[in-house]
């Protein structure tokens, strides 16, 4: 589903609403109830590792901290799983396959850096509370908005990187970098 990331975030901007009004309503100290059930979800999104993008990708995990790669590596579908932390993914020396790879980060706090080969195509679908987006020389704020941005040679090209995030507040980061492989 295209949109998961969206829907996902929806029903958190909703739940966290409804809560807050009845807290109100009844006069209720809401926040302490809100971190221990909040605590409780996400153990349980890390247990059961929801697979967004395909049957077939692998998934990472990390609560707190950074994920980082560099230099040479294998691209392949995969989804990224953060708490609190960073996603580095430069692949101007990694082995990118033709075709379509799919890359999912969803991550409550962080930023998301992607650093791709001039010739390798690349659409952008990012969903934030709070964030923003700088890519192909354009930067654009996110407040509740899913963006979608893609590479001018997207259609074309041979190899394609489809990269989808969600966040609760973050920033992403697209560079096409010249004269790379």
């Amino acid at each position: 589903m295209r949109n998961q990331g969206q829907l996902i975030l929806g029903v958190v901007v909703v739940a966290v609403g409804a809560v807050l009004l009845i807290g109100n309503l009844f006069d209720v100290d809401v926040w302490v109830l809100c971190w221990p059930i909040g605590l409780i979800v996400l153990g349980l999104l890390l247990l059961l590792q929801p697979q967004l993008i395909s049957s077939d990708a692998t998934s990472r995990q990390k609560l707190l901290g950074d994920i980082r790669r560099r230099g040479e590596w294998e691209v392949t579908d995969e989804e990224f799983w953060l708490g609190i932390g960073d996603v580095t993914l430069d692949m101007t020396q990694a082995e990118i396959p033709p075709g379509e790879t799919h890359l999912r980060v969803a991550q409550l706090i962080g930023d998301v850096r992607v650093s791709v080969p001039e010739e390798v195509g690349l659409s952008l679908s990012s969903t934030a509370m709070v964030g923003s987006v700088r890519a192909f020389g354009r930067k654009r704020d996110i407040f509740f908005t899913p963006l979608r941005l893609t590479s001018e040679n997207y259609e074309t090209a041979e190899r394609k990187v489809r990269l989808e995030t969600s966040m609760f507040v973050g920033d992403v980061r697209i560079r096409q970098a010249e004269g790379a492989e």
